[in-house]
């Protein structure tokens, strides 16, 4: 009898049915991200979408992430082996719902981003996992010397057990909060997410059995090891070493990474160079590092490899302990992803080298931010508004580079003007694309984003930025993108590393970067030179100079 069933569901098992399941868990996990959205209060989650939803199997190994931030993978491996190392599986009842942020015992990569976790178990057996994070906008005004002054270290336990509240938990993360309204609404949006999951997961596997659920989850995964394996054999062995410069207004200078990138039939080794961790919150832990070099190869060796834990297998990832881009405890880690955006050129400018034709010239590689933090002046609350702010896109062989957009480990949403006004006491004078910004090329690179605000109420701000100093480099013989800046209005006190006060009228200006140009400029097509110049994206003395425009 059982043999019989075995190979029933064997038979079950074929190409189709796996492609079917596959295409429900990639349909489950967007779902989660939509009912996140939806259901949140907080503007970086509503509008800017500054969230992310998975599935994972009993192991820990993703079955598939969402295509939201690929930032968040770092948090989502690093969750599920602390829950199982804190928590024994057989203990694990339906209902239990796990809360975490910390970077050190809590698998995430930033306090910020607080995931919630929840065991799937169809018919009394555990078989996945439901996940999600959310970036809450609240930790702020604080310091970054180290991690301690972040935020409230959260690390994996239980927010509901068999599906009851722990109040006493919520209560804590709550107290530690500047707005704890938006933090209890967007918690609750998140565990109406992971709900949805579970619904969804046992839904399916009512459908095909469990087994074939999980058998299918085992075939993607190592069918997108397949694919990446391939995809590496595909670039020539070699190795491959690229060097960039990373600064920031928490920097007095600039730091210098380096990766050298091996490649040896169908697999591929990175290793990191970088500085000791500094004082400030621009160090990457392990986990954050892994998730942009997954992102960051994937993007080169084939775009439509399953987002899965089979393609990390072919890579192997390396750098040395309590260093920028592999710090260790207590290092503070609150502006990573501003680091994992270099992490991110680093490896595009390595693997160019090989494959030139499957990369972009640099784009504008930052995470240019603002957070503004004050008491309103109607109703005497505390009030918080963080939002990042795109960029330029590295230009392409066969394409200019795109406009205004968030790139690589971000992935969110530049905000309306109209929810930011509505919802704080800031007015937006200014939001254009940067004249110049975008580099020349055969095919030109994005444009950065002017944004000038006017605060109508007194606050304190933190700006955060990168490639002030050096430029989104162009490729193939593409020149340079604009660089990013900081505009302070007549009377407001200077900066010191980022952090400032403003007083009602006081106006800021933020400029980020654009992106590097393709190939030289002297084989841009000359309507298009009179297009960019008709548009205001050039000026006619670049038309001239860089183009060899006849005016």
């Amino acid at each position: 009898m059982s043999v019989a069933i075995s190979e029933r569901r064997e038979a079950a098992l074929d190409p189709i049915t796996v492609e079917v399941i596959g295409s429900a868990f990639a349909s489950i996990a967007e779902e989660m991200g939509e009912a996140l959205v939806r259901a949140s209060y907080s503007t970086n989650i509503k509008e800017r979408r500054d969230c992310s939803t998975a599935l994972f199997d009993l192991a820990g190994n993703t079955l598939c992430q969402a295509e939201h931030i690929p930032m968040h993978l770092g948090s989502f491996i690093g969750i599920i082996p602390h829950i199982m190392k804190r928590h024994p599986l057989d203990r694990m009842r339906p209902g239990d719902v796990f809360i975490g942020n910390d970077a050190y015992e809590g698998g995430g990569t930033h306090l910020p981003d607080i995931v919630l976790a929840e065991p799937i178990f169809v018919d009394g057996r555990m078989v996945a996992w439901a996940v999600n994070t959310a970036h809450h906008a609240d930790f702020a005004d604080r310091g970054h010397a180290h991690i301690y002054q972040e935020g409230i270290r959260i690390p994996p336990i239980r927010l509901y057990r068999a599906g009851e509240l722990q109040g006493d938990v919520q209560e804590l993360v709550l107290l530690n909060c500047q707005v704890p309204r938006e933090r209890l609404s967007d918690l609750r949006a998140q565990m109406a997410a992971n709900r949805l999951g579970v619904q969804r997961m046992t839904a399916l596997c009512g459908k095909y059995g469990v087994d074939v659920v999980l058998a299918a989850g085992a075939a993607l995964q190592d069918y997108a090891e397949r694919k990446m394996r391939a995809g590496i054999a595909a670039i020539p062995d070699g190795t491959y070493r690229f060097n960039d410069r990373f600064d920031n207004p928490e920097l007095d200078g600039e730091l210098d990474f380096a990766v050298e990138i091996t490649v040896t039939g169908d697999e591929m080794r990175l290793h990191f160079d970088s500085p000791l961790q500094v004082r400030g919150g621009l160090n990457v832990v392990y986990t954050a590092l892994l998730s942009t070099v997954y992102y960051a190869v994937k993007t080169v060796v084939d775009p439509t490899i399953l987002p899965n834990a089979g393609l990390a297998r072919p890579l192997t990832v390396t750098a040395p302990e309590g260093t920028v881009l592999n710090c260790i405890h207590p290092a503070a880690v609150n502006g990573r992803v501003a680091t994992c955006q270099r992490i991110a050129d680093l490896i595009h400018g390595a693997l160019a080298q090989a494959v030139p034709e499957r990369l972009t010239a640099a784009s504008n590689g930052s995470c240019a931010s603002a957070t503004f933090m004050g008491r309103d002046p109607k109703t005497g609350g505390l009030w918080v508004y963080l939002e990042t702010i795109g960029g330029g896109s590295g230009a392409r062989a066969d394409k200019d580079g795109l406009d205004g957009v968030h790139v690589h480990m971000t992935n969110t949403s530049n905000l309306p003007a109209e929810a930011l006004e509505l919802e704080y006491p800031l007015t937006l004078l200014r939001y254009e694309l940067v004249d110049g910004s975008g580099g020349p090329g055969t095919q030109r690179g994005g444009m950065g984003l002017r944004r000038v605000y006017r605060a109508e109420a007194d606050c304190r701000v933190h700006i955060d930025g990168s490639r002030l100093r050096s430029a989104p480099w162009g490729l193939e013989g593409g020149q340079e993108g604009g660089r990013g800046g900081f505009v302070f209005g007549p009377g407001i006190a200077p900066f010191d590393h980022g952090n400032g006060d403003l007083k009602r009228g006081d106006v800021i200006e933020i400029v980020t970067p654009g992106a590097g140009g393709y190939g030289p400029p002297s084989g841009r097509a000359g309507e298009a030179v009179q297009r960019d110049l008709a548009e205001g994206r050039i000026d006619r003395e670049t038309a001239q100079r860089v183009y060899g425009a006849v005016l």
